[in-house]
């Protein structure tokens, strides 16, 4: 950011924090800005009523209103007004209340001096741009990936973690039921991130014997155990200088979540049947659909490796909690399925959108791809509609 960027601009800064008020105070007034600080949020609207605010960087969390209160009531009062809500609870759910209030963006404490900055800028210069050319839509790589093609407020703002979290190294702890997309979110980290040329390894916990899942993970040298006839490199070696998906891993067992802890503070592995340490560098994304407080309430899922692995968290919302991506998501799955299966199919029955939006949708993405898959299979080869009698009975009944 150049030091004229805040030349004749108001910067109102709103935080029960002095410490934050004046750091950024001190930033802002370097840059040229005439800065208002406010300690609460109803100190935050008397200054809005007297001055004009250009941009706004207010807390989340504060004793009398919250920050999407302050921004809603703020942007009332000055409707171009920039705005970025601050806050130390890096929740999904807190980033979409602040974006439909009309924050620019959300950014997290403990914060970048050069990251503030930079966030600042843009948000002046989407502020300022004609409103028929604005878009806060992140810009991921792979767009034609199907998590990609949401439109909801919830997505959005998964996505705008996903572009902002891709180039570090820091652990990501994806949450949310099954078939969410949890592993097409922890691909799009890995391809968007400084890692997308190495290699992006998977292995889903869930699905190994407890015996075998420790071996997959850290491998094993020769005759380690029963059957190891062979030395073999586990799944870290393997994701060396990439991205390792670990899946379900709230379904791994007590022994080995002890190894991963003291991988993650480390950075080294020692195979099975060795005593020789392995140097690794992997960037370690984790998957899960289980309750991991409760799990750690039963003594189940480890605390420390629990404040280990969510150090960024993405909560995955559930496909019936966002309507308005389901057509778009069915049109995704029909382009994607309809040349594979040597279908003529062009567009959906106007009687299916009804009958898709009704649905309950328990199997979430995953569930909509399959239904769609079905209908194009049994469609007659040279059908053009998508038509409800293609549908399996359960949608129908509902």
């Amino acid at each position: 950011m150049t030091k004229t960027i805040g030349k004749d601009l108001n910067i109102l800064i709103v935080d029960d924090e002095p410490n934050i008020r004046r750091v950024l105070e001190v930033i802002f007034l370097k840059e040229g800005f005439k800065v208002l600080t406010a300690e609460n949020g109803r100190k935050a609207i008397e200054i809005a009523n007297t001055e004009h605010v250009d941009v706004l960087i207010s807390d989340l969390i504060m004793p009398d209103l919250t920050g999407v209160e302050v921004l809603s009531q703020i942007k009332n009062i000055h409707p171009s007004c920039a705005a970025i809500i601050v806050t130390a609870y890096g929740t999904i759910r807190s980033a979409v209340e602040a974006t439909r209030a009309g924050a620019f963006d959300y950014l997290q404490k403990p914060f970048d001096v050069d990251e503030v900055r930079l966030m600042v800028k843009k948000a002046l210069e989407f502020s300022r741009s004609p409103a028929s050319t604005r878009s806060t839509k992140p810009q991921l790589k792979n767009s034609e990936t199907d998590i990609l093609q949401c439109k909801s407020a919830a997505m959005q703002a998964v996505y705008r973690i996903v572009e902002r979290a891709a180039n570090s190294r820091t652990t990501v702890l994806i949450r949310g039921e099954s078939g969410t997309g949890k592993e097409l979110i922890a691909r799009a980290l890995h391809t968007n991130g400084s890692r997308s040329d190495k290699p992006f390894v998977a292995v889903n916990c869930a699905a190994l014997p407890e015996t075998l899942i420790e071996s997959e993970l850290f491998g094993h040298e020769k005759n380690a155990f029963t059957g190891a006839t062979t030395a073999r490199a586990g799944r870290f070696e393997m994701a060396h200088t990439g991205t390792l998906f670990i899946d379900e891993v709230g379904d791994m067992p007590g022994n080995v979540q002890i190894k991963l802890l003291r991988v993650l503070q480390e950075r080294e592995i020692e195979r099975l049947g060795s005593s020789k340490s392995i140097k690794i560098d992997v960037r370690l994304v984790a998957a899960t659909n289980r309750n991991l407080e409760l799990a750690m309430a039963d003594n189940k899922f480890r605390d420390d490796l629990y404040h280990r692995l969510n150090i960024i968290g993405i909560d995955m919302p559930p496909l019936r909690e966002r309507e308005e991506d389901i057509m778009p998501l069915a049109h995704h799955f029909l382009s994607k399925l309809v040349p594979v299966n040597d279908r003529c199919i062009k567009s959906f029955h106007p009687d299916i959108e009804p009958i898709l939006l009704r649905y309950s949708w328990p199997g979430n993405v995953r569930e909509l791809e399959n239904v769609i898959e079905r209908g194009v299979v049994l469609a007659e080869s040279d059908s053009l509609v998508f038509t409800p009698d293609l549908l399996p009975n359960s949608l129908l009944k509902e």
